[in-house]
């Protein structure tokens, strides 16, 4: 794993939650306050609208559901902000981003709108294979702000997740040793359906990690009352099975089996209905991945490297949005394997057994 631009951190067993994020904490603490240090996002606007009535009122209703509902979870940022040096604060806004964004006020010289993070999807499962191909892609200014977890709980569960500095794992992609993985795309409903104050969407991935089935994950995802929606690719490694769950506040969901016909998922609703802004980067990728060959695991990573659209590529290299890395669940080859740049011309930085 030496020099690598991704780290492999082993954590685990600990005594509890607040150990295990403490160590994370610790180990990576010099890119949790480097990304926290160069996030104009979190300076310039997260951190100064908590600080006004509305904003303390919002980040209080995120603070009582969420540590409400996964105390564990909330101690392991607890420990990720004391072994990093990091304000919780801090850590805090990092995790309820997407929670508290929309709430901000549109008004004024100092707004700046985010570009919300873009993430691509290719999946299927037929008798040749079984397949979920992924694109990472965030703001450039992530780049070398993400690691590798190997967690191991003291209940004997042990989970791999691509992790952002200062977050909880994962908010990308994952697996655990019960045979359940999954990937994650970014579905930014409009305004009018987002639920302040509800669950916190890295609350739920964490979750998800100690899944001990698909049917147990996709329970863990619809008894959650969400602020914003996600779509999730659970990937049910012993049973060969691939859903695709869209999800919306108010306890709204739909499920997708997916089959033979391959499934490319950007950042829009397929199909559950809800009110959604259209997205053109979203839609031409969309339009693009529509007319490549998908017949082989070698298309897929021709698809997801494709760069033919100048604008709206679906590998990205800035200068807003990059894909920070492309991982592989092959659910026959019982792999995840991780490339570090483009898929169609480097080999994988990683191949990680699933089982």
């Amino acid at each position: 794993m030496e020099g690598k631009k991704l780290e492999l951190f082993e954590v685990g067993p600990c005594e509890n939650s607040y150990h295990i994020g403490f160590l994370i904490g610790q180990r990576f603490s010099n890119q949790i306050s480097s990304r926290m240090s160069t996030d104009n996002i979190l300076k310039s606007q997260l951190i100064p609208f908590v600080q006004t009535q509305e904003g303390q009122t919002l980040l209080q209703a995120l603070k009582e559901t969420n540590q409400k509902k996964y105390p564990d979870y909330w101690n392991e940022l607890l420990g990720t902000a004391e072994g990093s040096g990091v304000p919780f604060l801090e850590i805090l806004l990092a995790n309820f981003r997407k929670e508290i964004i929309p709430f901000i006020p549109k008004i004024g010289t100092n707004f700046k709108e985010e570009i919300n993070d873009d993430c691509s999807d290719i999946l299927v499962v037929n008798d040749t294979m079984a397949v979920a191909a992924h694109n990472e892609d965030g703001n450039v200014a992530l780049i070398g702000h993400s690691y590798l977890i190997r967690g191991h709980l003291s209940n004997g569960v042990s989970y791999t997740a691509y992790t952002y500095a200062g977050e909880l794992p994962s908010c990308a992609f994952g697996f655990n040793s019960h045979g359940l993985a999954f990937t994650l795309n970014s579905v930014p409903p409009s305004v009018d359906e987002i639920e302040p104050g509800g669950v916190g969407r890295n609350f739920i991935s964490r979750d998800l990690l100690e899944a001990e089935s698909i049917n147990d994950a996709m329970s863990r995802i619809q008894s959650s009352a969400v602020s914003v929606g996600h779509s999730y690719n659970l990937i049910d490694i012993r049973t060969r099975r691939i859903l695709n769950v869209e999800t919306a506040s108010r306890n709204r969901s739909s499920v997708l089996e997916i089959g033979d016909v391959p499934l490319f998922h950007a950042n829009m609703y397929l199909h559950l209905q809800v009110q959604q802004a259209n997205d053109e980067n979203s839609l031409r990728r969309q339009k693009k991945a529509s007319s490549l060959p998908k017949k082989s695991k070698g298309d897929f990573l021709a698809l997801l490297g494709d760069m033919n659209d100048r604008e709206y590529p679906i590998y990205m290299t800035g200068p807003v949005l990059y894909t920070l890395c492309t991982a592989v669940l092959d659910m026959d080859e019982q792999t995840l394997s991780i490339t570090e740049g483009n898929p169609k011309e480097h080999e994988a930085s990683y191949v990680l057994s699933m089982v």
